[in-house]
């Protein structure tokens, strides 16, 4: 009896060892269904392995409420009613550490799910009321979705697809068929990223069906129409009025601007126009979110340190240039084959200034170059790609005098859809600061560092005392001042032999030495690359970074028997 007692023990400690080998952060690769309306609860499933079973949940929202229901794989998340349209990061956790960063959307709009089969047009879901939104999945190899739609005589649909932007590992693909199966309209890429956009309008009235189908992203050697558990898609349907874009592209920040909405479906004879000001005065990329009235869609405008303007011809030749200052915006037109666009600007020995040409990153179908000229029309500098397929100048003036921006199409083609946004911003100091990776782990009585780099921006100076801010009890981490120059340096993280065990979210935080700004480093979660050519990674993500960072503190290991 003795001796079965001792092997039943050592039974129990072998297991208790086995599982706690085999114990594992959450592998969450996606949510579906990935989006839920406002004022609603909703059951959704897990995708990814998650042992053991149930986690706990973190979302960068108070607004959303997650708990995890008995069965494995699915948890209930309500929304509250007031929490505005947003995207939404999300993390599952385990007393071992974190899952990857996946997103989920919260929306106004009702929401449909996807309901097999619809695989064959003539079988297709059918869709009662537009707008639509529907979580949709291809979640097996050859998959093809149908939803069916009526539209009247002359009425444009638009539709697009959100997949790339959720990180989800399809090529999605949309096309429109008639009731007879013959195809009217298809898209692949939107221009902006790998997801498709289609406005199409209906020369007669009936049924129209919407086919959904996708390639493995990243792509194989093998042509195949691409299924999977985790090949997950939002579609989106319009057929009220819908805004492309507005004229012009961005709005000045902290000035009352008027804006033209440019889309489909407005009221026969007449424009939709908006005032406002712009409110995210960040220097660089600040965007603003604004709803036109009665509009199906919002839209995301830039927000610009000068003054708005759109481009006025005849501006061809050195003597037509058009005159601007600085900073400011033009939105402009390449309307013709060959057209080039002339901005006369006056600059200062040493200014330093930067110019950015955006296009092809909206979505307009150029291919946009810029060439700086001096008065006489000699070329000083060019640029035809910056880091996307726009090109952007950093320069600084060599003497007092007048100089050109110049603006062209290097596809030499030119029609009323080429747009583009010139900027022209003074240089100023910046200072970044980010980090390679989301979570980190620690054990008690361990030391690890947290390597952190620096990004200094024209000419930046200030010294930041960096550290790290909502540590658990038992953990510390000594203030490092900043490197002169840009590069990587390492905090270093201290658990104390008695620290107990915890998981929960921590930030890097950078002072400034004299007016005690707060810098806040961010991980990024987009990600570009290419092997052998084929392109990988997801460079535009509904939600691109965080700054809200996780720490896991593991117990001290217990000595072996």
């Amino acid at each position: 009896m003795a001796r079965a007692k001792q092997w039943r023990q050592m039974g129990g400690l072998y297991l208790a060892a086995l599982l706690s080998a085999t114990a594992a952060p959450p592998a969450l690769d996606h949510l579906y269904p990935v989006a839920i309306q406002a004022g609603t609860t909703q059951q959704v499933n897990v995708i990814g392995k998650v042992d053991p079973w149930p986690p706990k949940v973190w979302v960068d929202s108070p607004g959303i409420h997650i708990q995890p229901l008995t069965n494995s794989g699915l948890l209930s998340i309500h929304v509250d009613a007031n929490l505005p349209p947003a995207a939404h990061a999300i993390r599952l956790f385990n007393d071992e550490g974190a899952s990857p960063i996946r997103v989920l959307v919260t929306t106004s709009q009702p929401q449909t799910p996807e309901t097999e089969p619809n695989d064959h047009f003539k079988k297709p879901q059918r869709v009662s009321q537009l707008p639509a939104a529907i979580n949709g999945r291809l979640d097996k190899s050859g998959d093809v979705d149908s939803y069916s739609i009526e539209l009247r005589e002359n009425q444009t649909v638009i539709a697009f697809i959100e997949a790339f932007v959720l990180a989800s590992p399809i090529d999605a693909v949309l096309r429109i068929i008639d009731s007879k199966g013959v195809q009217v309209a298809l898209n692949h890429d939107d221009g902006k990223t790998f997801d498709p956009f289609i406005a199409w309008t209906a020369k007669t009235a009936g049924t129209y069906i919407l086919q959904v189908f996708g390639f493995p992203y990243p792509a194989g050697s093998d042509v195949r129409f691409a299924g999977s558990s985790s090949s997950v898609y939002r579609l989106l349907v319009s057929g009220g009025a819908f805004v492309h874009h507005t004229l012009p592209l961005g709005i000045p920040c902290g000035q009352a601007a008027k804006l033209r909405g440019v889309g489909w479906n407005f009221p026969a004879g007449q424009e939709l126009w908006m005032e406002l000001s712009g409110l995210a005065c960040a220097p660089g990329n600040a965007i603003q979110v604004i709803q036109f009235p009665g509009i199906e869609n919002p839209i995301a405008v830039r927000v610009g340190q000068g003054s708005e303007m759109l481009e006025e011809e005849p501006n061809d030749n050195l003597a037509q240039a058009s005159a601007v200052t600085l900073p400011s915006a033009i939105t402009g037109t390449i309307s013709s084959p060959g057209d080039v666009d002339r901005y006369l600007f006056q600059a200062q020995k040493g200014d330093q200034l930067e110019f950015q040409v955006r296009s092809a990153s909206l979505g307009f179908p150029m291919d946009p170059w810029l060439r700086l000229e001096d008065q006489a029309g000699k070329e000083l500098t060019r640029s035809d790609d910056g880091s996307n397929a726009d090109p952007a100048i950093e320069w600084a003036a060599p003497e007092t005098g007048s100089y050109q921006a110049v603006v062209g199409n290097l596809l030499r083609r030119g029609n009323s859809d080429c747009l583009y946004r010139l900027s022209l911003e003074r240089r100023t100091p910046g200072i970044a600061l980010s980090v390679a990776a989301h979570a980190f782990t620690i054990k008690a009585g361990e030391t690890n560092e947290i390597p952190v780099t620096l990004k200094r921006l024209n000419g930046d100076t200030r010294v930041l005392k960096t550290s790290l801010r909502g540590l658990p009890s038992g953990l510390t981490c000594e203030p490092v001042p900043t490197p002169e120059k840009a590069g990587e340096f390492k905090l270093k993280l201290v658990a104390a032999k008695d620290a107990k065990p915890a998981s929960g979210e921590f930030q890097v935080i950078g002072i400034e030495d004299k007016s005690g700004a707060e810098h806040t480093a961010r991980f990024s979660i987009v990600a570009t690359g290419t092997d052998n050519g084929v392109p990988n990674g997801f460079h535009k993500l509904l939600v691109e970074s965080v700054d809200r960072l996780w720490l896991t503190v593991l117990p001290l290991p217990t000595a072996k028997p």
